[in-house]
């Protein structure tokens, strides 16, 4: 659900500093974090232009993350995404240009994963719920369509039967995969939705026509609500309450600019709250898209935002972390 991907390829990658352990000033593409977090000793990550970074104190101090692999210059990391159970079950895969990297061991070691040739730019990744016994995991790709590994990120193949766009920007998985065996996938032309575990897509149609879809987020009670969310790049954000079959517009007068990242409470929909990130302006909305307010404008101080983490709620005192598009990281 917390992902942040965006049509982003980055053209410089800046130099660390050798002299300390401070924190790179380059973009922060998305967090990722332990259920736990919040609690002083939960895992974070932070996949950004300079690399990935791990946080064992919820976010109050970075480490890189790459080190075992004693590389020479950075290496973007452009997407990331955990094993659902995070502190049993260390399973953390890394989308890059060009290649996907495989830990087992919560990230001190790193294993370059088996995809298909030419290599793909990795920008998403979703991973399914009950990945500690089926280990499927699905990545988006900038122009090679959706890859699938049912081996636990090790082995990935295209899965494109029926996808008319490869242009894949985002992903999400269905919280009641292994029964419906749905996912969604956005691309550069619309939404594609598969019911076979990606054996299969269809496109979904939406009421604007062709749209870029930047993000993509499903309900915690997807399998009694049937609700997504769908951010568009020109056509604001859309809802669906019935699997992706009919769609209606959320805050058509005040969510113009395209929307990079859809947040939902945990609660959903009982804790009706969502969050967008709108072109580095983050919005929130307390009542099911009805209205819309900025979000903790006093502490962010005009900054761009580029990634968002808050899966506890958008509410003062809820924990939040907050990267921009300079590579600082706030904990809220």
């Amino acid at each position: 659900m917390f992902w942040f991907t965006e049509k982003i390829l980055p053209l410089h990658i800046p130099k660390l500093d050798a002299m300390n352990n401070s924190m790179p000033q380059d973009h922060i593409y998305q967090f990722a974090a332990s259920r736990k977090f919040g609690l002083r000793k939960a895992v974070c990550f932070a996949a950004q232009l300079s690399g990935l970074y791990r946080s064992m104190d919820s976010g109050r101090t970075w480490k890189p993350a790459f080190d075992s692999l004693e590389l020479r210059e950075p290496l973007p990391a452009l997407c990331l995404a955990l094993s659902p159970d995070i502190e049993h079950d260390p399973t953390i895969l890394v989308g890059l240009h060009g290649g996907l990297l495989q830990s087992s061991d919560g990230g001190d070691h790193w294993v370059p994963a088996r995809i298909p040739s030419p290599p793909p730019t990795i920008v998403a990744l979703s991973i399914s719920p009950n990945f500690s016994n089926d280990g499927i995991a699905f990545a988006s790709t900038l122009e090679d369509g959706v890859l699938c590994s049912t081996d636990r990120g090790w082995q990935w193949n295209a899965w494109n039967f029926g996808l008319m766009d490869l242009n894949t920007y985002c992903i999400a998985i269905s919280p009641d995969f292994a029964k419906d065996e749905m996912l969604f996938v956005g691309t550069q032309s619309g939404i594609f939705r598969s019911t076979n575990g990606g054996r299969a897509w269809r496109e979904v149609n939406l009421p604007v026509g062709f749209d870029t879809i930047l993000s993509l987020a499903i309900s915690p009670n997807f399998a009694r609500d049937a609700t997504l969310f769908a951010g568009t790049e020109n056509h604001g954000l859309w809802q669906s309450t019935d699997r992706g079959i009919t769609w209606q517009r959320l805050g058509s007068s005040r969510l113009k600019s395209p929307v990079d990242s859809i947040l939902l409470a945990p609660g959903f929909p009982k804790q009706p709250e969502i969050l967008v990130l709108l072109g580095g302006l983050p919005r929130t909305s307390p009542d099911n898209g009805k209205t819309w307010t900025p979000w903790r404008k006093d502490l962010l101080n005009r900054k761009a935002i580029s990634a968002i983490l808050a899966p506890r709620g958008f509410g003062l005192g809820m924990p939040a972390l907050v990267g921009s598009s300079n590579g600082t990281i706030d904990l809220l």
